[in-house]
């Protein structure tokens, strides 16, 4: 049976081994979010309603969002909200075209932006639930078709 003076030099001697990864784990935690206070932007217009849904499919991607328009309606001057927090001002999205919006140009009222997916990720991607439209300070917001990637369609 082990003593409690074997166990405590054992303990003393390999603190360390306990210590170091939590210390290395909240330095990296602490440093990966992204966060930058002076990009804050307005927050979500709940008070507006969704006024309808449109062809124009969003599709994830590791690190952006490809947005096609398959609608005969040309977008120009407006906001692309992402989940009723993240917002991008975009100058046009044509009928027909495909435009990638890279998912650190979006920004919340905190100014924080949506983690993206891929290999050496430190948090879970931010799902994509719900993309509108916001055409201007008074009109209803159009909604986007979220659609799931290629990848994991085909499991």
């Amino acid at each position: 049976m082990l003593s409690n003076v074997m166990i405590r030099t054992f303990l003393k001697k390999f603190q360390w081994l306990v210590t170091m990864p939590v210390l290395l784990g909240t330095a990296v935690s602490c440093t990966m979010v992204p966060y930058e206070p002076e990009k804050a932007t307005r927050p979500y217009p709940f008070e507006l309603p969704q006024g309808s849904v449109v062809q124009i499919q969003v599709i994830p991607r590791t690190d952006a969002l490809e947005i096609i328009n398959a609608t005969a309606i040309n977008y120009k001057d407006f906001d692309l909200w992402l989940n009723q927090r993240y917002v991008v001002h975009m100058t046009e999205l044509l009928a027909g075209q495909t435009v990638v919006v890279p998912l650190d140009s979006m920004w919340d009222q905190s100014g924080g932006t949506p983690f993206s997916g891929g290999l050496l990720r430190y948090f879970q991607p931010t799902p994509l639930v719900l993309v509108q439209i916001q055409t201007d300070e008074k009109s209803p917001l159009v909604g986007l078709v979220p659609t799931l990637p290629e990848s994991v369609r085909e499991r």
